[in-house]
């Protein structure tokens, strides 16, 4: 993988330790940053999210977006959006207008109408360092056993060739 091939996105919805897991487990996917993001006004609270730098020929953007939408309550206004937002963060408009592209072809695969938005990633700060890795540091936490284990699962079933082929194996 070329750095001049890598692609980097924002991608929010959850918490970002599930977050972070979720993608540290994608192949192609070489950098997990877990923190904080906002955008543009009315967006602009910080939200729980993940910067994810990757190879969009060993797992296009579409394929990140799908794994994103399947991985967190895309779907719910729930109480805790704006901690939560649902959301594709891009630093370019041609990315802003692909993604934009690729949520209203998977929204057909949805019963209920996604709430995820594609925003400007307008600014980032990463979380504290003790919470970095979170998973890979403490798999046994009850935290990630209830929350993080589920979605591994999910991806292990739904997105096996997806992944990089250290990740457990553990249901």
């Amino acid at each position: 993988m070329t750095l001049e091939a890598e692609v980097k996105i924002g991608l929010g919805g959850g918490c970002h330790w599930c977050t972070e897991a979720v993608f540290q487990a994608i192949a192609g996917v070489s950098r997990v940053e877990q923190g904080f993001i906002r955008s543009d006004p009315p967006d602009n609270g910080w939200s729980e999210a993940v910067l994810v730098t990757f190879d969009p020929v060993a797992i296009p953007l579409e394929g990140l977006i799908e794994i994103h939408l399947r991985t967190h309550s895309s779907t719910s206004h729930h109480k805790m959006r704006g901690k939560y937002r649902s959301a594709v963060y891009v630093y370019d408009a041609g990315t802003g207008v692909k993604a934009g592209r690729i949520l209203r072809t998977l929204q057909r695969e949805f019963d209920d109408p996604l709430v995820t938005k594609v925003l400007t990633l307008a600014d980032f700060k990463s979380s504290d360092k003790r919470f970095r890795n979170y998973y890979a540091s403490g798999p046994d936490r009850p935290f990630c056993k209830t929350y993080i284990d589920p979605k591994l699962a999910l991806l292990r079933k739904q997105y096996a060739s997806a992944l990089r082929e250290n990740v457990s194996a553990a249901e």
